[in-house]
């Protein structure tokens, strides 16, 4: 069975003990995190949400937060002697999905 579920304005098809970075969510590490936004429940009778399944939910546990690679933003006008750098770590939040009910 697995769930496209959408979380921090991005959509992840997610099965049973699958491990992903989604934006970061508030909560401990080894704290319970339950989405209740699922579209799509698939399996052998799947499911569509218009948008939402109703009554279907994602439970997941917060494995770490932390921050990814840094990403540099670097602008030069030539000939002008102007530059600008600009350096950027987006937030994450790792999860392990460890139940999806219908």
């Amino acid at each position: 069975m697995f769930a496209v579920i959408r979380t921090g304005g991005k959509q992840y098809k997610v099965a049973q003990d699958d491990v992903l970075n989604i934006e970061k969510v508030a909560g401990d590490v080894g704290a319970e995190l339950k989405i209740g936004e699922v579209l799509v429940l698939g399996g052998e009778s799947p499911k569509t949400g218009a948008p939402l399944v109703e009554g279907a939910s994602v439970t997941a546990e917060i494995l770490a937060q932390g921050k990814g690679e840094k990403v540099v933003a670097f602008k030069k006008k030539r000939r002008k002697n102007t530059h600008r750098k600009r350096g950027h770590r987006q937030s994450f939040t790792q999860i392990k999905i460890t139940a999806i009910s219908a």
